[in-house]
């Protein structure tokens, strides 16, 4: 993939309209995905694609072609999720009460196995209710909750999207597992 992705920047840089739209397909998907989840509205997913991809054609000669193409990326599209989620909502407190204890993943809640119809509502119900926590987040833990859990990075990574050190990443996880884990508490 990285591969990949080197030669078709290379190309899109120099100009290569066929290499940017093969860079579009590559990445739609995931950018579409990240902002579903941060925005959770498909309107407003889409528009931050598009907002995205122009952003990444009118920024191309900026990019800096000795740190992967996916982390410069993904901060574009989490950038601009963040700046939709402050025009939309109240910035909430974020010094909320939280304690150090470790919380639960509200991934190891959705029960994996049998696939009857009961389980599969149980099972619908429960990501909905995740869903609808992460939603409830405060933007800057529910950013990096998202890059954690719904688009597989890891800690360096998302250190590099979001330009902070990873010790910050860290204290947000800890601090948002814990935020979702006191919010589902009374759901189960």
């Amino acid at each position: 993939m990285d591969q990949i992705e080197k030669r078709l920047t290379k190309l899109a840089l120099k100009g290569d309209q066929q290499a940017f739209a093969e860079i579009v397909g590559l990445y739609k998907d995931k950018i579409y995905h990240l902002g579903y989840r941060m925005l959770n509205n498909r309107h407003e997913a889409e528009d931050i694609v598009q907002e995205t991809f122009l952003r990444v054609f009118k920024s191309m000669d900026r990019y800096d072609p000795n740190q992967k193409f996916s982390t410069w990326i993904y901060r574009i599209a989490t950038n601009l999720c963040i700046d939709r989620l402050r025009k939309r909502k109240p910035v909430y407190s974020l010094d909320a009460d939280m304690n150090d204890q470790e919380g639960l993943d509200g991934y190891s809640l959705i029960p994996s196995d049998d696939r009857t119809p009961e389980s599969e509502l149980m099972i619908s119900e429960t990501k909905q209710l995740i869903y609808d926590a992460i939603e409830s987040l405060p933007v800057k833990y529910k950013s990096v909750m998202i890059l954690r859990y719904l688009q597989d990075m890891s800690l360096q990574e998302i250190s590099d999207v979001l330009g902070m050190p990873v010790t910050t990443i860290k204290t947000r996880v800890h601090r948002g597992r814990e935020f979702l884990r006191k919010k589902l508490e009374t759901k189960f």
